[in-house]
């Protein structure tokens, strides 16, 4: 995270709120760095014996991070016993035990390392996202839930890692994809609650919930976009990339800045950059006038020449999956076609998707109709893929719209997972 003082505004900030709202303070979550919230800072400074400046740096920022991540590590001690360990951090044995699947309950060693989970949930649904957020709740999620794997699978325009998470240990391998375009950001905490509430039933032996994990290997980039998420979001640090941005916006001055850009850090759309009849998009495009750069609907020079999309192309050839989720917000509408091309099965598990979210089925309109990521799978691999439009209205969604997002998405999810 940046270095945050008064005045400040944004995402990071939102962030910087969640965590000393967790911490025992009550502060709204605005995202606004005002007095209220440098008194918090003030004295969760001096309550861990920091300089009380009232500015979130790195050495407060450490001290913050159990809050942000979910989990503290502790020491053990002589006279420690696993039930005082998760009393005196309000945890519990069973998420002690989850966290160190290897730990000997009867054979604790001062000196030895423990995770201690806090019982709150790591993924904040009520704030903008950010790679900061993105990045503390993937830490969090792994050492609270061991079982779950992560990798980073490539880069961004602007050098962020894109990272995967994977969970189940099924022969049936789907792969849920989110935040293609910057200002559909709330699709990648969709996922990751998603991924957290199926972690956390397995966990606490809820109905149903083993069979999602012995059915299925589930894999998510829920981020898709890092960079244009924090451009839209205030996160992205000020410098030249961000300058070079707002150069390229300022071309386009009928599309908001920064609520209207979709596109990387490097102004390429990318669901327009996938070798499904790309050649057709790149017409459509350059005749709407979007023939560079653009903070959407520039299709690139050529086809997966955005970092990005090459990564989440080799990424899903290495994957192999038996079904692609493509989210992106847009009208509670559910396609699933690449012009003619049906693959077996999309149909049927189509209306059964519509059916339990309340989505519409569609066809993409004929401008928006080629090389997007799910065209591509479905010409590729010859397997489903659907583009899921969550919510509705103007983007980015506003972050009030997410309990019903997800409670629409949640039974949908499962569906795609067990693929019944």
């Amino acid at each position: 995270m940046q270095i945050l003082k008064i005045g400040d505004r944004g995402a990071e900030v939102a962030l910087l709120q969640t965590g000393l709202h967790r911490a025992g303070w009550n502060l709204a979550r605005d995202g606004v760095f005002g007095s209220a919230t440098r008194r918090a800072v003030t004295e969760f400074q001096r309550r861990h014996a920091l300089t009380p400046d009232g500015i979130f740096g790195p050495r407060t920022e450490a001290a913050l991070s159990p809050w942000l991540r979910g989990y503290a590590i502790h020491t053990v001690r002589p006279g420690d016993t696993l039930w005082r360990i998760a009393d005196r951090y309000d945890s519990t044995l069973l998420a002690l035990e989850t966290a160190n699947p290897r730990l000997d309950p009867f054979d604790l060693r001062p000196g030895q390392q423990l995770v201690v989970p806090f019982l709150f949930p790591v993924v904040p649904t009520d704030i903008p996202w950010s790679t900061a957020a993105t990045e503390y709740v993937l830490d969090g999620l792994q050492r609270r839930y061991p079982v779950m794997g992560r990798e980073a699978i490539g880069h961004s325009a602007g050098t962020m890692p894109l990272h995967a998470l994977a969970f189940g240990d099924g022969p049936r391998r789907v792969l849920f994809t989110g935040a293609h375009h910057a200002n559909e950001w709330i699709t990648a905490p969709v996922l990751l609650k998603f991924a957290e509430d199926q972690l956390s039933a397995r966990t606490a032996g809820e109905e149903g919930a083993e069979e999602l994990f012995f059915r299925c290997r589930v894999v998510m980039v829920p981020v898709v976009n890092p960079d244009g998420v924090d451009l839209v979001t205030g996160a992205y640090p000020p410098g030249e990339r961000l300058e070079a941005a707002e150069a390229i916006a300022a071309s386009w001055p009928a599309i908001p800045w920064p609520s209207g850009w979709k596109a990387n850090l490097a102004g390429t759309d990318l669901n327009l950059q996938y070798p499904a009849k790309w050649e057709e998009a790149r017409r459509i495009k350059f005749a709407q006038g979007y023939t560079r750069p653009a903070p959407r609907d520039y299709v690139g020079t050529a086809p997966l020449s955005a970092p990005e999309s090459a990564a989440l192309a080799a990424f899903t050839r290495k994957v192999d999956p038996a079904l692609v989720l493509a989210y992106h917000t847009q009208g509670r509408v559910i396609y699933w076609r690449f012009g003619a091309l049906e693959p077996p099965g999309s149909a049927a598990l189509a209306e059964r998707m519509a059916a339990v979210s309340g989505y519409a089925l569609g066809d993409a309109p004929y401008e928006s109709s080629f090389a997007g990521y799910k065209d591509w799978f479905i010409q590729e691999f010859g397997r489903p893929g659907f583009t899921i439009e969550a919510g509705e209205g103007e983007n980015p969604l506003p972050i009030r719209q997410f309990d019903r997002i997800y409670a629409d998405n949640y039974p949908l999810l499962r569906l795609a997972a067990l693929g019944e």
